[in-house]
């Protein structure tokens, strides 16, 4: 029972002529453990013969709340509405509140937080959220169609750098301490400039093939083509249940990706090219999933050469069930559904 309930019961007895011990016996008979303590029925007794017969909660200490009114909330919205960065003290001086009820207003009343701005690869036009919206649809129809046969023929890609060293971030070099000890400490370092160029095919069962790129080259057209041709052997023999299958095969837009002699190659290969949007990395698995967390296992390791860079990226992907790979897949058809939900905008990662 509520507090209040128990001290109506209270209430009546010292309205039945009962004492305090009477009204306690009688609460612990009817209640058992859960009634309120002796001193807890003495008190309200003593309450009730000095003329309080209220059983409500007495009012807080302290003064009203009496900067909280229509007005003040008409006028903070306004003025934030006008400057989304203002300040709250800039606010109280105009208002002349404290910054304490300012708050009180904007979370409370308001319903407002103040967050910073997110990165996003581009300020996207009408133009291109319209195109983000046509192909996010076009993708979930396929995948809804036959989810199973969707994962089973897809195929995605792409390149990242891997550099020899990275720097661990400030959440991975977080440390335990007792009270009173001081904060660890690290020097101030950049990533190296020594770094490995790599493309990576995979798709729902795990890493199909990758490629690192020799030191002084650039991924062209011609070279992506002969990428191609390499997948194409890798899929015949790690996927043979794809050899009757066409592959639905996923990569962005880069130029060498989408030059004329690529296209040819696919032609010739027999893919199925499934659009993808310009300036979207949020609806590539390459980038909102498996290299966020390659990168993220990456920091802090140091690496001298080429083969070491290559040895420990290997081992990274070989420890990984095929479910790794496959959640992986499977999110981008939630992020088709939220970007069209968002009306092509990003998705909020």
């Amino acid at each position: 029972m509520e507090n209040n309930e128990f001290r109506v019961l209270i209430k009546h007895c010292f309205l039945m002529k009962k004492d305090t011990m009477q009204t306690k016996a009688w609460l612990d008979k009817c209640y058992g453990i859960s009634s309120p303590s002796y001193s807890t029925v003495k008190k309200w007794h003593a309450d009730f013969k000095r003329g309080n017969t209220s059983t409500d909660d007495a009012p807080r200490p302290g003064r009203p709340n009496s900067a909280v009114t229509e007005e003040n909330v008409r006028k903070i919205h306004r003025i934030v509405l006008n400057d989304r960065k203002v300040k709250v003290s800039e606010i109280a001086d105009t208002i002349q509140i404290s910054t304490e009820r300012v708050r009180n207003i904007l979370h409370e009343y308001l319903d407002m937080k103040k967050l910073c701005a997110r990165w996003v690869p581009r300020m996207l036009t009408i133009d291109q959220k319209q195109k983000r919206m046509d192909e996010s649809e076009y993708g979930l129809a396929y995948f809804q169609r036959n989810p199973s046969e969707f994962l089973r023929r897809f195929v995605t890609m792409d390149e990242t750098w891997i550099h020899y060293y990275t720097p661990e971030s400030n959440r991975q070099s977080a440390e335990w301490l007792q009270f009173g000890e001081s904060r660890p400490k690290r020097p101030k370092t950049q990533r190296t400039a020594g770094k490995v160029m790599a493309s990576i095919f995979w798709d729902a069962h795990g890493i199909i093939m990758i490629d690192y790129l020799e030191k002084g080259k650039t991924i062209t057209g011609e070279y992506y083509a002969t990428l191609l041709d390499r997948l194409d052997n890798a899929i015949k023999n790690k996927r043979p249940h794809l050899k009757k299958k066409k592959v639905l095969f996923h990569h962005d837009n880069a130029p060498a990706h989408s030059s004329l002699k690529a296209a040819v190659k696919l032609d010739s290969l027999g893919y199925e090219l499934l659009p993808h949007p310009p300036y979207s990395p949020d609806l590539a698995p390459s980038d909102y999933y498996l290299f966020p967390n390659l990168k993220r296992w990456l920091q802090g390791k140091r690496f001298y050469t080429n083969d070491e860079v290559i040895s420990e990226t290997e081992s990274y992907f070989a420890e990984f069930e095929k479910s790794y790979y496959s959640k992986g897949i499977q999110m981008l058809a939630d992020r088709w559904k939220t970007c069209i939900a968002l009306q092509g905008d990003y998705t909020e990662e």
